[in-house]
């Protein structure tokens, strides 16, 4: 992997730009890939305090080990459209996208190494083959998946300037009073629980969420949104809505646990995708519906709303 300096990044340590770039793994890995020369910086070796400075080179070199080896497993997936450079799967919410953590069995890619074993990009390693962009395990959705590298590389491309076009639904608690709101708030990991992303200026990088209200369910204070990305970066929609003080329902990571709608995990589903398409050079777009779960929840919403009036 390779990664250039730009502007917004200079002067950041090595170790804190990696962690930053490569969320999926921990700060000791990265530091472990360091130390053991399998980051360079313009070809050479250097320091986790290093301040990385513009135009600078970084090659990555992921160490992958033997007992990560993925398993193929029978784990049927929703593929909704599929040619011979991409996959458009729709997740399921409770499904990991990749293997990470020592959780190395039931993800997304256990089932495509079943399935798509010789038909998924190798550039990012044994770990994600095919995987451009990620959604978290309890948020549903559209993902797109790369058969080759030649399409990895340009869907990774359109993702690093931001011009894919992703738009979620998501119910979150408290009424929202705009119909729309645009969050333009940088986000990074949380002083208070690394584990954790927050709204900060410390180490951050540029956030923008585009809010439209669906829906104002008054008698049960909840609002139905559209969160449309600008930008892509991990727990984004939880955190900004958080930061608004309406937390997404189910979300007890950046919320309060509420028994109210007795679901375990946000709700939030990433429902259309748009990009560039790698070989046609078009503009597709998917759409999804929302989970059974989701659709009974808003059809009670509904019921509740009428029955008030």
């Amino acid at each position: 992997m390779k990664y250039i300096i730009e502007d917004k990044d200079t002067s950041k340590r090595l170790d804190i730009f990696l962690s930053e770039n490569l969320d999926w793994v921990t700060r000791s890995y990265i530091k472990n890939l360091i130390d053991n020369g399998k980051i360079l910086v313009n070809s050479k070796v250097v320091k986790a305090g290093y301040k990385v400075k513009k135009n600078d080179v970084i090659d990555v070199e992921l160490i992958e080990k033997q007992s990560e080896n993925i398993v193929p497993e029978d784990i049927p997936l929703d593929i909704i459209y599929e040619d011979n450079d991409i996959i458009i799967v729709n997740k399921p919410k409770g499904m990991v996208v990749h293997p990470a953590n020592g959780n190395y069995n039931g993800t997304m890619v256990n089932s495509l190494m079943n399935s798509h074993k010789d038909n998924l990009s190798s550039i990012n390693g044994v770990i994600r083959p095919g995987i451009v962009h990620r959604i978290d395990k309890d948020t549903s959705g559209i993902l797109v998946v790369a058969k080759n590298d030649n399409a990895h590389k340009k869907l990774s491309a359109q993702f690093k300037v931001h011009s894919i076009k992703r738009k979620y639904i998501a119910l979150v608690k408290g009424i929202i009073k705009e119909d729309n709101i645009t969050i333009d708030e940088p986000i990074g990991r949380s002083l208070k629980d690394r584990k954790k992303m927050a709204v900060t200026n410390r180490n951050s990088r540029s956030a923008v969420t585009h809010i439209c209200v669906l829906k104002r369910f008054y008698n049960s204070n909840v609002t139905l949104i559209e969160a449309e990305l600008e930008t892509g970066r991990t727990h984004q929609i939880r955190v900004h809505m958080a930061y608004l003080h309406h937390p997404l329902v189910g979300d007890e990571v950046y919320g309060k646990k509420d028994s109210k709608f007795k679901v375990s995990g946000q709700m939030l589903h990433a429902k259309y995708l748009g990009f560039i398409h790698p070989s046609t050079e078009k503009f597709v777009e998917f759409d999804s519906k929302l989970p059974d779960y989701f659709q009974e929840i808003l059809s009670g919403l509904e019921n509740k709303e009428k029955a008030a009036n």
